[in-house]
């Protein structure tokens, strides 16, 4: 390396281009946008769980439990203090919900399709037709000795 090839490096001009594509190589990659879609497919899906949550698998614990009002009013009262144990009781149920759907679709949905394309990858190929003449002239050498 000469010594205008290190003074062209060092031209700012160069090193913003350069870091801009470095930028543009990391972000347009398909595992980044890939990522960025399951974020916010993620973030979807929990509101639909919240809401489930919410607004009818607690209201109809809050109809199976006795109680005054529903799970948002359970609270206790100590030293004047207010613990709201039915909102916290509502979001382990989102937690729980949550975790399950993931465990369903991650280990059970998504396991499922690996062993099969590793039984497909496993599985060998059809013999070809030169293939199945050799083992025709092996059975009949076979058959020969016999």
């Amino acid at each position: 390396m000469d010594l205008s090839d290190k003074v062209a490096r060092l031209d700012p001009k160069t090193r913003a281009f350069s870091l801009f594509d470095e930028f543009k190589n990391f972000a347009f990659k398909g595992n980044v946008i890939d990522l960025a879609v399951g974020v916010i497919i993620g973030a979807a899906f929990g509101k639909i769980i919240d809401s489930l949550v919410k607004h009818i698998i607690m209201p109809l614990v809050g109809v199976l439990i006795p109680g005054q009002g529903s799970y948002v009013d359970w609270k206790w009262t100590i030293r004047g203090q207010e613990v709201p144990y039915g909102l916290f009781l509502g979001e382990v149920v989102n937690f729980l919900i949550v975790a399950m759907a993931l465990f369903i679709f991650i280990v059970k949905l998504l396991g499922w399709i690996m062993r099969t394309r590793k039984e497909e990858a496993a599985a060998p190929p059809p013999p070809t037709k030169d293939q199945e003449l050799l083992m025709e002239i092996r059975d009949l050498l076979k058959a020969g000795r016999a």
